[in-house]
């Protein structure tokens, strides 16, 4: 299935849907409106293989909380995404059994690629 997990009071995640030119078969869920599931946790993490890499280490509840100077494990973040969607990366693109994941500009540009080849 092709997704894309965002939120849309989030102005870059607005901006790079913009940048991405999405094809209509891309499904766009906002993770605000429509939170993850775990089912939905288990796919991004078959390919991404982590749930860290799926973790928003800049997310405001991850410095409130202190989280960083606690010990975390794949566990962790797993349940800290299910809990509150600000600790998913965003945005996240699933096309073609592939993830993006994140709005680093090398990121976006692989998306894109990936999107229009």
């Amino acid at each position: 299935m092709n997704k894309i997990y965002y939120l849309k009071t989030c102005n870059t995640c607005m901006r790079i849907i913009k940048e991405l030119n999405l094809p209509s078969n891309v499904i766009l869920q906002d993770i605000k409106e429509t939170p993850i599931t775990f089912a939905q946790l288990e796919d991004m993490h078959k390919l991404s293989h982590s749930y860290e890499s799926l973790f928003s280490k800049r997310a405001k509840l991850y410095k409130e909380m202190d989280l960083k100077n606690q010990s975390l494990e794949e566990l962790d973040y797993k349940n800290y995404i299910l809990e509150h969607y600000t600790f998913l990366s965003r945005p996240v693109l699933i096309y073609n059994n592939e993830i993006f994941i994140g709005n680093s500009k090398k990121n976006v540009a692989a998306a894109k690629a990936a999107l229009h080849e």
